[in-house]
């Protein structure tokens, strides 16, 4: 007995060696093909980017994404898609200056969520154009209210829809007046 079993130990032996030197040996096919492929292909990052930036130009220009930037962030593209599927809402903010800015925010989000889209969408337009670095956000909040149809949305909590906004519905900066 205890001879069948040091033979079939030293024949397991045997065979996960044999095993071991025919992994190795596909390892070594694998890798070598690899390093031919690196040096063939190994292309500075400046080059790599460009690749990126094409294809990416190529995708925008799809009708579903024609709406973004070409330097489109992975955020944009799920507002956008989110908003083909009706889950997400575009406010259209106005701004003193006659400027309108689209904003994307989900169906039932808040004046909260809101005031943040507007952060993100500012600080994006900002990097793109290369604009003012900081904006200090306590200073607009405190300056401004946003205003829709004459009702000021001041409860960060209470959700757009509550105050009647749907999609493509207008509010308004609106600066405060001072309380003496």
């Amino acid at each position: 007995m205890e001879e069948q079993q040091s033979q079939n130990s030293a024949l397991d032996g045997g065979q996960s060696v044999k095993e071991e030197e025919v992994e190795k040996e596909n390892l070594a096919d694998m890798a070598a093909p690899d390093d031919e492929e690196e040096d063939e292909e190994a292309l500075p990052h400046s080059e790599i980017l460009d690749i990126f930036e094409e294809g990416l130009a190529q995708l925008v220009q799809d009708p579903l994404l024609c709406d973004l930037p070409i330097q489109v962030t992975l955020e944009e593209v799920n507002s956008q898609i989110a908003l083909e599927y009706g889950q997400a809402m575009t406010v259209r903010v106005l701004k003193a200056d006659g400027e309108i800015m689209p904003i994307v925010v989900v169906q039932n989000a808040t004046v909260l969520d809101l005031k943040k889209a507007i952060r993100r969408f500012m600080e994006l337009k900002q990097q793109r154009e290369g604009g003012v670095k900081h904006v200090s956000w306590r200073y607009v909040w405190r300056t401004f209210h946003l205003v829709f149809q004459g009702e000021k949305l001041e409860d960060d909590r209470m959700r757009l829809r509550d105050y009647g906004i749907r999609n493509r519905d207008e509010v308004t900066f609106m600066k405060r007046l001072r309380k003496k």
